[in-house]
């Protein structure tokens, strides 16, 4: 599995970049086919009382890309938010991904 965290208008220190993959473990534990994971961490450079700081996460597995972003004020809580919309998709798209057709009864003669 491939890790990328970039930042855009940000620095993404070492503290940042262990606390998303930290927070990304409970989802590859949830799914382990994933190929590759990116991350863009932004600050919006609006007016100075409304800052935005978003996350947002494309994750690559195996026949399709999850995709999903949040914001927020403090970019810490942006990540969490983040962390727990995608480990809804992943549990969405693993239980999809599951045989739910069941065999067919042996017929005793």
């Amino acid at each position: 599995m491939n890790l990328t965290i970039s930042g855009h208008h940000l620095e993404v220190t070492p503290a940042l970049r262990n606390y998303v993959t930290s927070k990304l473990d409970r989802i590859t534990r949830h799914f382990d086919q994933i190929v590759d994971i990116r991350v863009l961490l932004t600050v919006e450079k609006l007016k100075e009382k409304e800052r935005r700081q978003r996350a947002e996460c494309k994750i690559r597995v195996k026949g399709k890309d999850i995709f999903a972003g949040s914001s927020d004020e403090d970019l810490y809580a942006a990540v969490d938010k983040l962390c727990d919309v995608l480990d809804r998709k992943v549990i969405s798209h693993s239980t999809r991904l599951q045989d739910h057709h069941h065999e067919a009864p042996k017929r005793l003669m």
